[in-house]
């Protein structure tokens, strides 16, 4: 006989077994599931019946989820711009721009990196355009090959922060408890503060290596710079107004409330295509390019439902073997209360984005978190949500997830997997050695880090943008406690405004 306290651990272990295997993660996520299920089920830990939640979940909120049809959309877009020439006009016309300046060419990746990534979402059509773009220029002006191969891969990853991100959609949808729940509006407003301070700190970096090592980073030949005055200003406007203009398509019609992220999406998508339809002399086979791009947004998309479908396999049995209470357990008692809980969190996502694509973890991992979040952070936020519970318990998990969208950034940029680094290695000239581009990776992986620790340190970086309703009791004596807590503990004659707020987790009701 198996102790039901075993369960959730040996459920950790088996899944790692099956991917060792060699199975995909979707299906080894629906095989460990499916086994335990069986295991659960001899032991009698759950009925058979308990598994009718399976088709319910994925039916109901996996195919039916109108949220994720944003993610074909997004990922459509960066097909697109990927090969519509968008990129290379502005990284013409912006490395004309600072071409002067020492790092000139480096500033002007990270600034067309933040813009493209405010349209695109995607890092493998933004590093891949990038460097075939800028690399070769960065060479033959004799820039340091470790920091212009670990700013183009930088640059790129940027996207997985700026709205309209892929992650944090993924994210907004994974981080729901019955306590409170992280929009994709949330999420965009919150990402704001982080990304624009991920950009000075690359920026602060170029420019402290500019000047202690300024052989790393020279200005450009003035043979080199063709352009001055308004034919200079005219190129950059004829880069910027349309990439403005597919932003607003974007962002601005879900900040303003005049659409919902996925019709934004369409909005991008159509706009997108008007983009390349207007730059068609500059596209060899507009058809072809189209038609590739809907290939590869039918693949990722299949690959992110079937993704969804094994983790709604395995959580639902994970739930029915009481492994909400067991992740609760394991993170609520580490030293440190709530910075503690940040601290191991994120050492146990950078170490999983080793072998784990962002996908992956937020489908595994953040459901089983999200409710320790909210019973550790949602007191933390309190104060500045004017003592309103149940805006506290949706703050935290926006700064939860804006966190941990951070954090996973450098799942594309640590080697020996980052996905960013593969993508550069395939564009690079021959030149261009595997060693420098895995070492020039490792400051902007710190960078990044450094910036974890700063939205950690600093929640207001996050949440200083969201709604701050007025407080909804008077007292800020609040109960954050989870589910299992007896009803008795809280005074059946306490009513009104004084009622303590109980923050339940969530877990599948078991027939």
């Amino acid at each position: 006989m198996i102790p039901l306290e075993w369960m959730p651990p040996l459920m950790f272990g088996g899944l790692i077994v099956f991917m060792l295997i060699g199975f995909p993660v979707a299906f080894s996520l629906m095989a460990a599931g499916l086994f335990f299920a069986g295991i659960a089920i001899s032991e009698h830990y759950f009925d058979v019946l308990f598994l009718q939640a399976i088709p319910q979940r994925i039916f109901g909120g996996v195919l039916a989820n109108d949220l994720l049809l944003a993610i074909p959309f997004f990922t459509f877009m960066g097909a697109i711009l990927e090969r519509c020439g968008l990129a290379e006009e502005m990284l013409d016309s912006m490395g004309q721009l600072f071409g002067r300046v020492r790092g000139g060419l480096g500033y002007s990746v990270i600034i067309v990196g933040f813009i493209l990534g405010a349209i695109t979402g995607t890092v493998a059509a933004q590093v891949i355009a990038m460097a075939m773009i800028s690399l070769p220029v960065m060479m033959r002006y004799g820039y340091n090959m470790r920091y212009a191969t670990g700013v183009l891969a930088a640059s790129g990853t940027i996207t997985q922060l700026v709205p309209p991100s892929l992650v944090l959609i993924v994210l907004a949808d994974q981080l729901k408890t019955q306590s409170g729940s992280a929009d994709v509006g949330s999420m965009y407003l919150s990402a704001w503060g982080p990304s624009l301070l991920q950009i000075g700190l690359f920026a602060l970096y170029t420019f402290l290596l500019s000047r202690f090592r300024p052989d790393y980073l020279p200005a450009a030949p003035e043979s080199q710079l063709t352009l001055r005055g308004w034919s200079l200003w005219k190129k950059c406007l004829l880069g910027i107004i349309p990439s403005a203009v597919l932003i607003f398509l974007v962002l601005g019609t879900i900040m303003t409330g005049i659409a919902t992220p996925t019709e934004s999406g369409a909005m991008g998508a159509m706009g997108t295509l008007a983009l390349a339809w207007l730059r068609r002399s500059n596209i060899p086979n507009l058809k072809g390019l189209i038609e590739q791009a809907y290939q590869n947004t039918m693949r990722i998309t299949c690959m992110v439902v079937f993704i969804l479908i094994g983790s709604t396999c395995f959580s639902v049995v994970f739930q029915g073997v009481d492994g909400g209470q067991w992740v609760e357990a394991l993170f609520s008692d580490l030293p440190g209360g709530w910075v503690g809980f940040l601290v191991a969190v994120n050492l146990f996502v950078f170490f999983l984005a080793f072998f784990l694509d962002f996908f992956e973890i937020a489908f595994i991992i953040v459901p089983l978190l999200a409710p320790v979040a909210v019973k550790l952070l949602a007191p933390v936020l309190l104060a500045s949500m004017n003592g309103n519970p149940q805006a506290a318990a949706s703050a935290a998990l926006v700064w939860f997830g804006v966190m941990l969208c951070v954090n996973m950034q450098t799942s594309f940029m640590h080697p020996p997997f980052g996905f960013a680094l593969f993508y550069l290695r395939g564009v690079a000239p021959k030149e261009v050695k595997s060693s420098d581009i895995y070492w020039g990776a490792l400051p902007w992986v710190g960078l990044q880090l450094i910036m974890v620790v700063l939205v950690i340190a600093f929640p207001a970086l996050v949440t200083t943008l969201l709604d701050k309703p007025a407080a909804l009791v008077q007292s800020q004596d609040f109960n954050f406690t989870n589910s299992e807590e007896p009803a008795a503990a809280i005074p059946a004659n306490t009513v009104g405004d004084d009622a303590p707020v109980v923050f339940q987790l969530d877990k599948p009701v078991m027939k």
